[in-house]
């Protein structure tokens, strides 16, 4: 008997929540950004952010229907969180909708599908307003209407509406139902995760004339199609790979229309620090991230950073395998240079992935781009590597002079013997060193050669070759190798 009195209370009080629904809310407060105190957008990678809309506003006692406009087109409603700060714990949340199905001519003609509407039409001999009632039949491709008797489509008028139905809603909002068992003086915060903004690194750096030093410029790029704005917003990033469970495509059903406008802040560097296993990027003063904005955002500046360039020629493992003779001619020379994220190099923070461009000037002092490429993640105290494209001045020749197959001791083994010729040409008024990179696969040793050679690593043999000014040099080498 006692476990059934307790269901039967519990099915009482569900029953008479239910009596408080928004559809059936006799009354609503809207809450604008008017009563907005403050909000705070963190932006993580891969159209993800985290957004704290601070308001001031005043509730009843008891039930009230509280319409949050101007929240994100793109909010998730499943991760909405209101709160009051002055008063914890005495906001229920009893329902919630999202309402995005935003206000135009047309879709207030087609919530009107089957109501009444006033037509005024206008004589073009005496100038004179008629209104008649009509009723809308169909808003699909057009305008049907019942006027009297009579069925009018193409119609030559205005129309009058009464009113806004309740769910179509001038800016996106997100209406609750809440229990206030609080003051009436509320200042509430609302929490939820949205798509439509986003954030990434760009890089800038100039060398100097020398080549062994670069100025280093960091910027965060913004963007902003989530349908609202963030006036003076808290702005902090979130740097590194996030789990996130597969949304549906209705997310991508909510975007909006992009209109992108650049805007660049000059300021002081990002606050930095670590995240669990991600690295948070702070700024310092609130920023506004208006609508359907692209904005810019300085994240670092580094001067006089000592960097090191390296002229590559990267071979293939394939080469001892087989015979293949003529290897290939005026072979590409790849330029790379790089960099210590460390203090001593007046670097040290945690670098964001993203493109970083590079720039020298030339004779005249003109800046010109000299290469860009792609950096991952990049904690402090690694080296930045870029390959910014292949050398003009410098090439090869390369071929396979011989090429035969062992006897081997083990069985099941293949033991093979290659010699190779590498010709290095440099046109350039001045000396070069070529880095010759040969990636060799198996059990391998080099059995001669004409200059020496480090074993970098199991798979890797290395030649540094110094090429005086417009001359050439050529390295030959014979590998023996056991699969």
């Amino acid at each position: 008997m006692f476990k059934r009195h307790i269901i039967t209370l519990a099915i009482t009080s569900l029953i008479s929540m239910g009596a408080y629904s928004l559809e059936n809310a006799t009354s609503e407060t809207t809450s604008t950004l008017n009563d907005q105190q403050s909000v705070a957008v963190t932006i993580y990678n891969d159209d993800l952010a985290l957004v704290k809309d601070t308001r001031k506003i005043q509730l009843n006692a008891g039930i009230n229907a509280l319409a949050l406009s101007n929240v994100s087109a793109q909010i998730r409603p499943e991760t909405a969180l209101l709160r009051s700060i002055n008063s914890p714990g005495s906001l229920n949340l009893l329902e919630q909708n999202f309402d995005f199905d935003l206000l135009t001519p047309a879709k207030l003609l087609e919530k009107y599908v089957g109501k009444t509407v006033g037509l005024i039409k206008t004589n073009p001999a005496s100038g004179l307003e008629s209104t008649e009632q009509a009723t809308v039949l169909s808003a699909n491709n057009g305008v049907v209407l019942k006027i009297g008797n009579r069925i009018e489509t193409g119609i030559n008028g205005r129309i009058v509406y009464d009113n806004v139905p309740a769910n179509l809603r001038d800016r996106p909002t997100l209406v609750t139902l809440i229990n206030n068992k609080g003051a009436t003086d509320q200042t509430i915060e609302l929490s939820y995760l949205t798509g439509g903004l986003g954030w990434k690194a760009d890089y800038v750096a100039e060398l100097n004339s020398k080549e062994n030093m670069l100025d280093l410029s960091g910027w965060v790029t913004l963007t902003n199609s989530s349908g609202a704005a963030y006036k003076n917003a808290k702005l902090q990033l979130v740097a590194g790979d996030v789990s996130r469970v597969q949304q549906s495509t209705r997310d991508m059903e909510l975007q909006m229309r992009k209109n992108k406008v650049m805007m660049a802040e000059a300021i002081a560097p990002m606050a930095e620090e670590s995240l669990l296993e991600y690295h948070l990027y702070s700024l310092e003063r609130p920023t506004t991230i208006a609508e359907n904005q692209i904005k810019q955002v300085a994240l670092l500046s580094a001067t006089s950073v000592p960097v090191r360039k390296e002229l590559v020629l990267r071979g293939a493992d394939y080469y001892y395998q087989g015979q293949y003779g003529e290897i290939g001619s005026k072979m590409k020379i790849g330029v790379f240079i790089e960099f210590d994220n460390k203090e001593a190099a007046k670097l040290g923070m945690p670098l964001p992935k993203g493109i970083l461009r590079v720039y020298k000037n030339d004779s005249r002092g003109n800046s010109q781009f000299v290469g860009e490429d792609k950096i991952d993640h990049t904690p402090k105290n690694e080296t930045v590597r870029l390959k910014l494209g292949d050398v003009f001045d410098v090439n090869a020749d390369k071929k396979q002079t011989d090429f035969k197959v062992l006897p081997s001791s083990s069985k099941g083994n293949n033991l093979y013997e290659s010699a190779f010729e590498l010709t290095l040409k440099n046109t350039k008024k001045e000396k070069v060193t070529v880095t010759v990179q040969e990636p060799i696969s198996g059990d391998w040793k080099i059995i001669s050669e004409s200059k020496p050679h480090t074993k970098v690593n199991s798979h890797l043999a290395e030649w540094k070759i110094e090429i005086p000014a417009e001359d050439k040099v050529t390295l030959i080498y014979r590998a023996q190798v056991k699969y």
